[in-house]
């Protein structure tokens, strides 16, 4: 992926090497068990790991005080290039509303390392990047693309990219409440409908990561040959049942939240060679 000379965001907190101290909320510590078993409950019963672990932690959002935020150093290679990445985000998304008469409203993306507070719960580096609709945050600890290149066999910038792109998809489903609309069906569904429901949000937010590939390389030509493969390998590489199976040794197709490696390569693929977020309604498709 080509970034010299593109502009940084100054959307980009960094909280790494900051930590984090409990205030008076009266939630439980995260031990590494913990998280293991939010972990292992999101993948068998299809529940979003943040829910389990901040259930785990005693309850709501946390009420914790963390280090200013401030921007990332000057000769940090890696946050130089989500920063980029963010800032490439940014202008495509707001290119795309002004086309449908509406305004986009950037998120942040937050660096940290380790767990860190949110107004979701305790976000925790083993959970992988994530996105929070209660404070429009994208967080993310950068070792994730450490294990996303050795433990999962996808490397490459454009994968790295990818991530980055996916979790501004959702941010996206947020502003047009595609994500509210889903999150208000909890309770009132079965555990099996929920769990398709969450396929289909994911999806489309890899469709969204497309869409805005596609814009990316027709505004700026920032595409490399091999890029686009070594996205569609991160999708796999992410997918439901390539996780289970690393994970638990078997696949449960009914406990999928994401989507499979198939879907997942799919959808980002209905993005990136359409660039229009009107393909993107899986909910709309009976079949994924």
């Amino acid at each position: 992926m080509r970034t010299d000379n593109e502009r940084e965001s100054s959307n980009i907190e960094d909280r790494r090497g900051g930590g984090f101290s409990g205030g008076g909320g009266g939630g439980r510590g995260l031990g590494l068990g913990t998280i293991v078993v939010a972990l292992v409950a999101s993948w068998v019963l299809g529940v979003n790991p943040m829910t389990v672990l901040n259930m785990l932690s005693g309850g709501g959002a946390p009420q914790t005080q963390s280090a200013p935020a401030q921007q990332p150093p000057a000769n940090d290679k890696d946050a130089r290039f989500v920063s980029v990445v963010l800032a490439d985000t940014e202008d495509v998304w707001r290119d795309i509303f002004q086309q449908h008469n509406s305004q986009y409203r950037d998120p942040k993306l937050v660096l940290f390392s380790g767990q860190t507070p949110t107004a979701c719960g305790t976000g925790q580096a083993a959970m992988g990047p994530f996105y929070c609709p209660g404070d429009e945050k994208v967080y993310i600890d950068l070792r994730f693309y450490q294990e996303l290149r050795d433990r999962f066999k996808a490397p490459g910038d454009f994968a790295q990219a990818y991530v980055i792109a996916h979790e501004v998809g959702h941010h996206v489903q947020n502003l047009l409440g595609t994500s509210g609309k889903v999150d208000s069906m909890r309770g009132r569904i079965s555990e099996a409908q929920q769990n398709q429901l969450s396929v289909k949000l994911e999806l489309q937010a890899d469709c969204y990561a497309g869409v805005w590939a596609n814009h990316a390389q027709e505004m700026r030509n920032v595409l490399e040959p091999g890029d686009i493969e070594e996205a569609l390998t991160a999708a796999a590489a992410v997918g439901d049942d390539s996780i289970q199976m690393a994970t638990q040794g078997t696949i449960v197709p009914e406990s999928f939240t994401h989507g499979s490696a198939a879907q997942r390569s799919k959808w980002f693929n209905i993005g990136i060679k359409s660039g229009d977020m009107q393909q993107c309604n899986t909910f709309s498709q009976s079949s994924l």
